[in-house]
């Protein structure tokens, strides 16, 4: 008697266990059916439930862990397309416009160089107060306000401030300092993109417009920029965003690329259970 029943229970868990098996198939096949025409999105929500509705149809499962496999490698390939065509772009942009800045770099200990506007280079600059911009390779770029006098002020920020009121400010710069040429007293101060209290963005923003530049310090200085300089600040902007823009997606590439590596790894795991 107890072997009779042993024998109805095993009939049955085999019993349940191939209709799991066969419910799971149904929604493989609909995920199989959805990566065929590209809905790569469609295939992975079909391949999720799988393993949430039939936790023990063990074969669908592997089936379908290598389906999510193939899916996500054809939707990496996809998308490294997308970033390569825009990345070419890009840098078709940049050749077009790069030719507009000096680019300055010392092989000796720079890896990196930077753009600069040709109408701020510091032997057309000597011997006047005004905010320098320029852009490394990367995107990052930075400001120098340049005091130049006959007394300190000992600044360490700036505030730009448009005709209507509004202005923004620099926090205090942690790299800056001061010197005596010939006794003209010359500060600097440096600020980079994110550190700015968005000074730059400003600037670009409003370039068409009489800015007043207000040094802070221990003693009161107040400047107006000048027009190229104003139009300095808005090119170098513009460059930054390209820069960084190019920079983000090599770094995309590079990811993609090595989700890709991972993934054909697991692919070749699966086919050699």
């Amino acid at each position: 008697m107890k072997r009779v029943l042993l024998l109805t229970c095993l009939c049955c868990t085999l019993a349940a266990c191939n209709r799991v098996e066969k419910q799971a198939a149904v929604m493989l096949q609909s995920a199989r059916t959805a990566y065929g025409r590209g809905d790569y999105t469609e295939a992975k929500t079909q391949i999720d439930s799988i393993k949430v509705l039939y936790p023990k149809a063990f074969k669908a499962r592997r089936a379908a862990n290598k389906l999510k496999y193939e899916v996500e490698w054809d939707e990496l390939g996809q998308n490294l397309a997308w970033l390569d065509s825009t990345l070419q772009a890009r840098q078709a942009r940049l050749d077009s416009v790069k030719g507009n800045y000096l680019f300055e770099k010392d092989g000796e200990y720079q890896d990196i160089g930077s753009y600069i506007h040709p109408s701020q280079v510091i032997e057309k600059n000597l011997h006047r107060s005004f905010l320098r911009f320029q852009v490394d390779e990367t995107g990052l770029m930075r400001m120098t306000s340049i005091y130049c006098g006959s007394y300190n002020i000992h600044h360490t920020a700036v505030k730009v401030t448009a005709p209507d009121g509004t202005f923004a400010e620099t926090p205090a710069s942690d790299d800056s300092y001061e010197t005596t040429d010939l006794d003209e007293k010359i500060e600097k101060a440096d600020y980079k993109a994110g550190e700015d209290g968005n000074v730059m963005a400003f600037i670009s923003s409003n370039s068409g417009q009489n800015l007043r530049v207000q040094y802070l310090g221990e003693r009161p200085y107040t400047t107006t920029m000048l027009p190229a300089d104003r139009e300095a600040a808005a090119a170098v902007y513009e460059l930054s965003q390209l820069l960084s823009s190019i920079t983000g997606l090599q770094e995309e590439i590079k990811q993609a690329g090595l989700k890709r590596e991972f993934i054909q790894r697991k692919l070749q795991g699966e086919e050699e259970k």
